[in-house]
């Protein structure tokens, strides 16, 4: 879908036939710049004059939300990460008035392009601990590693990404809550790719700063696949572990 000011119009991801393609470039993957979007320009249409596109209008993979054959599983464009959008809002939701602390619930923009929206409200809310709620990769679909990242394995706890490390007395923390309350989890990591921890971590003089993540099949593509009780049991520990953080365990976490 291709968003302009005069409004919305189809179009298809476009290249060159198989059948026209030269043996060498048979074995090569296609590049973003090979490729285009036909909005059913043809001769004597001009889609600048009629359809108002130009550089720069956005344009939405059309993956509309769909409940698949085990009903626990979702398929959704842009899980990464409208799904931590959503963990945040049920947190706050449920949190009730008499915590006795200040939360911020933030729904951040550009952390594929550099953590700019997590840096801006970092430097804004100034936070004395923080929590990153992101996706990490599901390891059981094949040709995957199958490393127990299972879709329903559990809440992903994040103890190392590309641009972090959590604090180790904040990821004890929330791994003795998930214990004690019976909550399932999986431990995570990303070698490469990172999260908002990544910049949060450096707001004032440092921030204990940690990523739960919910495990999804497919994530960057069109269309990603999760599991309703990962997203239920991300919900359940982040809960448990802001009605933790009174201010002793908070100084805790950064003092003696």
């Amino acid at each position: 879908m291709v968003r302009t000011k005069k409004g919305d119009y189809l179009g298809v991801i476009g290249s060159k036939a198989p059948h026209v393609l030269k043996p060498d470039e048979r074995k090569k993957v296609l590049d973003i710049a090979d490729m285009y979007i036909d909005v059913g320009a043809a001769e004597g249409f001009d889609v600048k004059k009629k359809l108002g596109i130009k550089p720069g209008d956005p344009i939405i993979p059309i993956s509309d939300f769909a409940i698949l054959g085990n009903p626990k599983t979702y398929a959704a464009k842009a899980w990464d990460d409208r799904i931590g959008v959503a963990a945040v809002i049920d947190v706050l939701t449920k949190i009730g008035k008499s915590h006795p602390n200040t939360l911020y619930g933030v729904g951040t923009v550009q952390e594929e392009v550099g953590l700019r929206g997590a840096r801006t409200s970092a430097q804004m809310v100034e936070p004395d601990v923080a929590f990153a709620v992101d996706v990490t990769i599901a390891t059981d679909t094949p040709g995957s590693d199958g490393a127990g990242e299972d879709l329903g394995a559990g809440v992903g706890i994040m103890i190392y990404d590309g641009s972090a490390i959590p604090s180790r007395r904040l990821r004890d923390l929330v791994i003795s809550v998930a214990e004690k309350s019976k909550i399932p989890f999986v431990l995570t990591a990303l070698t490469r790719g990172g999260t908002d921890s990544g910049t949060i971590q450096f707001a004032k003089w440092g921030v204990p700063c940690i990523t739960l993540a919910i495990q999804t099949r497919y994530i960057h593509g069109h269309v990603g696949v999760l599991h309703r009780d990962d997203y239920d049991n991300c919900v359940k520990l982040l809960l448990a572990v802001v009605k933790k953080l009174d201010k002793k365990t908070v100084a805790s976490l950064t003092r003696g």
